[in-house]
């Protein structure tokens, strides 16, 4: 994990130079930013630990999709870790310069990787899981394969490729507060939000998708870390109701990590969606992007 030690600004004046409008997600994509930051909110003292790369965080590997919120969830708190928040998430990404873009003021989707076109998802398939579609709308790339992809705190691969889910930290009565689930980072499609601070709050804790992923985080110098959510902790869960919603308990996936570690989990492609505990990497007969990098590597 990487440690991030530093000042998080509530809100930051970013100037957009030169933007273009995609129709198609109604979104203005800025490709340049003027080179100043100015912190127009609150800077708050934050010190936290981040996977380097998003779930399984191994350099190397694809990214794990297609979990819904309570079984991201779990699975960082079956290795002693919780799920980022969302300010978490946006600092680690922008580093201690603050840039809209981990790798500075001007858009780039060679470095982090994006700008792909839509290809139109089979939604009931995608919903079924199936391995083939699954497979066909997979364009991400591995993690770690994109040297200029790291923000200034050294994490890697955060806006573009997957899109990540984080928890939520809003508490203001609005649209905003209304799930504990966020998008953060955008995806590898052409004409979304790949930078470190816009979220997307509209998708509730049910939702699962082939481009839909996470990283854990987790209290640093060795204090305990709860694996609940702020939102969690203010209405006083239990860890038990997490489990309910998942569909399956900790002590389930910390043994389904263990089977994993040995090589003896096969996992179930036609597991029920609202209760598998696999996720995907990727469906079966999938193929490397071309120029993809595969590299390996404990992190």
């Amino acid at each position: 994990m990487q440690l991030v030690d530093g000042l998080y600004c509530t809100k930051v004046e970013h100037k957009c130079k030169r933007s273009w409008y995609d129709k198609s997600n109604k979104k203005t994509v800025c490709e340049e930013f003027e080179p100043t930051v100015r912190c127009i909110g609150k800077e708050v003292p934050k010190r936290f630990c981040i996977d380097r790369y998003a779930y399984p965080n191994q350099k190397g590997e694809r990214p794990e999709v297609m979990n819904r919120f309570h079984q991201a969830q779990l699975k960082c708190a079956a290795l002693g870790k919780r799920l980022c928040t969302e300010s978490e998430w946006t600092m680690a990404c922008e580093g201690p310069e603050r840039l809209p873009f981990p790798y500075g003021f001007v858009r780039d989707t060679n470095k982090c990787h994006g700008d792909v076109p839509w290809d139109s998802p089979d939604m009931k398939k995608v919903a079924k899981r199936d391995p083939d579609e699954l497979a066909r709308l997979w364009k991400g790339v591995r993690s770690g394969s994109q040297p200029e992809c790291v923000s200034g705190y050294g994490v890697a691969d955060l806006p573009g490729n997957v899109d990540e889910v984080v928890a939520s930290e809003t508490n203001d009565g609005t649209w905003r507060s209304k799930y504990d689930s966020v998008h953060t980072g955008g995806p590898w499609y052409k004409g979304v939000r790949n930078q470190c601070r816009p979220k997307i709050y509209t998708h509730d804790e049910g939702f699962y998708y082939y481009f839909l992923g996470f990283r854990c985080c987790a209290e640093p110098d060795g204090k305990p870390t709860d694996p609940r959510t702020p939102r969690q902790i203010r209405e006083g869960w239990t860890l038990e109701r997490v489990e309910r919603l998942a569909g399956f308990t900790l002590e389930q996936m910390r043994r389904k990590l263990e089977e994993k570690a040995a090589g003896k989990s096969k996992g179930n492609p036609q597991a029920i969606p609202g209760k598998t505990m696999a996720g995907r990497r990727l469906g079966p007969n999938g193929k490397a992007l071309k120029g993809e990098r595969r590299t390996r590597g404990p992190e």
